[in-house]
């Protein structure tokens, strides 16, 4: 039986949402890449399951649709702005923070609608 990692992995939500993803794309997040990494020796990278107890589900989908649209564009010049709603930019941005991904700080919509809020 091969030990070589699965190509996906599953995402679950603090309050029990589950989300399968490429591999690929959850490893955008430093955080993710470390649990999965089997040099750490961390359960996450035998099961290929990471519990992000902090995310809701509301907002670990969201993190998952971008993280997914990222690895589809990823060798795109010209890339939209995925729609993201206002009311989950703060909630995304600390997510970002969490996850420890740079991409997700750049979410331009988010910086925008944080700038709305404080006009």
């Amino acid at each position: 039986m091969s030990s070589s990692p699965s190509e996906y992995v599953t995402l679950l939500s603090g309050d029990g949402f589950e989300f399968v993803i490429p591999r690929s794309a959850a490893c955008v997040s430093g955080t993710i890449r470390r649990m999965l990494d089997t040099s750490n020796n961390f359960s996450e990278a035998i099961s290929g399951r990471c519990v992000l107890e902090d995310l809701s589900g509301i907002v670990l989908e969201k993190v998952c649709e971008y993280l997914c649209y990222n690895e589809k564009n990823k060798d795109q010049n010209v890339v939209p702005d995925m729609e993201i709603p206002p009311e989950l930019c703060l909630e995304l941005l600390m997510a970002a923070d969490y996850l420890d991904s740079t991409l997700l700080f750049s979410c331009i919509p988010c910086q925008k609608a944080l700038a709305y809020k404080d006009e």
